[in-house]
């Protein structure tokens, strides 16, 4: 009887120290989230605060603490600096704890954090860098791609224009390896979908007169001129060309990128017309009109996909915590490509095991000034990318992905 009474004391004892043990799993008993972000510079608006606001609002949402434990945010400036992103980076991880860095706009910074996250073996997960290196010859266990690549932008956009007859390009390519990662990538979907591209022209960055480039594009009567291009040339072409009639006169432009906010800024007089891709839209649905609008309340805009990415990963993060009962970064990232990602920002998501989250995206037409009803009504939604369609298989060059 004696032996009895203690058994179950044991039996009772385990299980109140249970939730315990859990809770000690949360290293340093604080989950912090680092938002490394272009606070005041030119990927300020489509990142920024916006994607601060994003982090934050997932972390109330999820009521502010996980097994037991406080969520707290820390944010950062890296000025598009790769020395400076690094160097923040370093910081956080070794000297702040920073458990998870997100968001990180322009690839040279986010390569850089990238190597960090490697060294210190933490969670880093990127929204606003679009290199495809990233998951492919640079992949790595630590380091996560949320939103869009360079790849899914143009293949997906190239595929979808095609596929509507738009069987015929030309393109206007910044002259630096993002613009002419961007031109390649859509050019071989052109051709393998038996399209044609007729030509192409490269201005230097911030080139401050674009007028003989897009007549270029213009006189080479192709049916869609490919805007292969990053701030500020691909808005200063898009208005341009608005200014030289091409639209009018029946050619259509496609933009590797562009966001709502560079709709938003352009006007829709000078944007009408454009096709791009978008992995986000506010206005497409309910959940997505839901969220958006309690963002639009604290920022007085839309948001840009993302900064809507922000929001989606880190929910997700959180909730692999929960659920693994640990912020051990491998069990974590483990937990999160075990279940599909849906929610208001994705569609048919999946953290794939090159750690890129595939998901659909949309082809969309920025509406004339008469179709928009309200304030933001900016898209016609025309298709459904299926997320394997537009980022394609895992590349071979990762160690990470199944051969």
């Amino acid at each position: 009887m004696f032996a009895k009474s203690l058994s179950r004391l044991g039996i009772l004892a385990a299980a109140m120290l249970a939730p315990t043990a859990a809770l000690a799993q949360v290293s340093d008993d604080v989950v912090k989230i680092g938002v490394l972000t272009d606070m005041n510079g030119p990927a300020a608006t489509p990142t920024g605060q916006g994607s601060v606001t994003s982090a934050q609002m997932a972390i109330d949402d999820f009521g502010g603490k996980v097994l037991g434990k406080p969520i707290t945010i820390i944010v950062g400036d890296h000025q598009l600096k790769p020395d400076i992103g690094g160097a923040i980076a370093r910081r956080w991880y070794d000297v702040d704890q920073v458990d998870l860095i997100v968001d990180v706009p322009v690839s040279a910074v986010g390569l850089a954090v990238q190597n960090i996250a490697n060294d210190k073996k933490k969670l880093f997960i990127t929204h606003s860098t679009l290199a495809a290196d990233f998951h492919g010859k640079f992949c790595s266990p630590y380091a996560m791609q949320w939103v869009i690549d360079t790849r899914s932008l143009a293949a997906g956009t190239a595929q979808a224009v095609v596929k509507r007859g738009g069987d015929s390009w030309f393109f206007i390519t910044d002259d630096y390896a993002f613009g002419h990662s961007l031109e390649r990538d859509a050019s071989s979907v052109v051709t393998a979908n038996g399209g044609k591209v007729l030509g192409s022209v490269r201005p230097p960055l911030a080139t401050p007169d674009l007028s003989s480039f897009v007549l270029q594009a213009q006189a080479s009567k192709a049916k869609i001129i490919g805007i292969a291009a990053g701030p500020p040339n691909n808005m200063n072409e898009i208005k341009t060309a608005a200014e030289f009639g091409v639209l009018k006169g029946g050619q259509q432009m496609a933009a590797l990128l562009a966001l709502i906010t560079d709709i938003h800024s352009l006007g829709l007089p000078a944007a009408q017309g454009l096709l791009l891709t978008t992995s986000f839209y506010w206005d497409m649905d309910d959940k997505t009109r839901e969220w958006s609008k309690r963002y639009f309340a604290k920022m007085n805009r839309m948001p840009t996909m993302w900064q809507a990415g922000v929001y989606s990963s880190t929910m997700s993060y959180l909730n692999a915590i929960k659920e693994a009962g640990t912020d051990e970064p491998l069990k974590v990232a483990a937990k999160m490509r075990e279940k599909p990602i849906e929610d208001f920002f994705s569609r048919n998501g999946k953290l794939r095991e090159d750690n890129l989250m595939v998901h659909d995206l949309w082809l969309v037409q920025v509406k004339k000034p008469e179709e928009s009803k309200y304030p933001w009504d900016y898209y016609q939604i025309l298709a459904k990318i299926p997320g394997d369609e537009a980022f394609g298989p895992p590349d071979p060059a990762c160690a990470m992905a199944k051969k």
